[in-house]
Protein backbone atom coordinates (compact mmCIF):
# COMPACT_ATOMS: atom_id res chain seq x y z
CA UNK A 1 0.00 0.00 0.00
CA UNK A 2 1.22 3.49 -0.77
CA UNK A 3 1.86 5.72 2.24
CA UNK A 4 0.70 9.27 2.66
CA UNK A 5 4.25 10.57 2.24
CA UNK A 6 4.78 8.62 -0.97
CA UNK A 7 1.47 9.87 -2.34
CA UNK A 8 2.33 13.47 -1.41
CA UNK A 9 5.73 13.12 -3.08
CA UNK A 10 4.03 11.80 -6.23
CA UNK A 11 1.57 14.69 -6.21
CA UNK A 12 4.40 17.17 -5.78
CA UNK A 13 6.28 15.62 -8.66
CA UNK A 14 3.22 15.63 -10.92
CA UNK A 15 2.30 19.20 -9.99
CA UNK A 16 5.72 20.61 -10.76
CA UNK A 17 6.00 18.49 -13.92
CA UNK A 18 2.72 19.88 -15.24
CA UNK A 19 3.65 23.40 -14.16
CA UNK A 20 6.90 23.48 -16.08
CA UNK A 21 5.28 22.07 -19.20
CA UNK A 22 7.53 19.04 -19.60
CA UNK A 23 10.66 21.10 -20.29
CA UNK A 24 13.64 18.76 -19.71
CA UNK A 25 15.88 21.64 -18.56
CA UNK A 26 13.69 22.16 -15.50
CA UNK A 27 13.21 18.50 -14.65
CA UNK A 28 15.16 18.99 -11.43
CA UNK A 29 12.23 21.10 -10.19
CA UNK A 30 10.12 17.95 -10.24
CA UNK A 31 12.50 16.35 -7.76
CA UNK A 32 12.52 19.46 -5.57
CA UNK A 33 8.71 19.57 -5.62
CA UNK A 34 8.48 15.91 -4.68
CA UNK A 35 10.94 16.42 -1.84
CA UNK A 36 9.03 19.43 -0.52
CA UNK A 37 5.71 17.55 -0.53
CA UNK A 38 7.40 14.52 1.09
CA UNK A 39 8.76 16.67 3.93
CA UNK A 40 5.40 18.41 4.36
CA UNK A 41 3.67 15.03 4.65
CA UNK A 42 6.28 13.86 7.17
CA UNK A 43 5.63 16.97 9.28
CA UNK A 44 1.86 16.40 9.09
CA UNK A 45 2.30 12.74 10.10
CA UNK A 46 4.32 13.86 13.13
CA UNK A 47 7.49 12.13 12.01
CA UNK A 48 9.43 15.40 11.90
CA UNK A 49 9.38 17.64 14.95
CA UNK A 50 10.27 21.16 13.86
CA UNK A 51 10.77 22.32 17.45
CA UNK A 52 13.33 19.55 17.99
CA UNK A 53 15.08 20.49 14.78
CA UNK A 54 15.21 24.14 15.84
CA UNK A 55 16.62 23.17 19.24
CA UNK A 56 19.52 21.43 17.47
CA UNK A 57 20.61 24.63 15.73
CA UNK A 58 23.60 26.40 17.30
CA UNK A 59 22.67 29.36 19.46
CA UNK A 60 24.38 31.74 17.04
CA UNK A 61 21.97 30.71 14.26
CA UNK A 62 18.82 31.08 16.34
CA UNK A 63 17.13 34.44 16.60
CA UNK A 64 16.20 35.67 20.01
CA UNK A 65 12.63 36.65 20.68
CA UNK A 66 12.08 40.40 21.12
CA UNK A 67 12.51 41.34 24.75
CA UNK A 68 14.22 38.04 25.65
CA UNK A 69 17.62 39.27 26.80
Amino acid sequence: MITRKQFAAFLGFAFVAAWIGFNFGYAILCLAGAAAFYVAAAVLDGEVDLAEFQARLPASERRKAPGAD
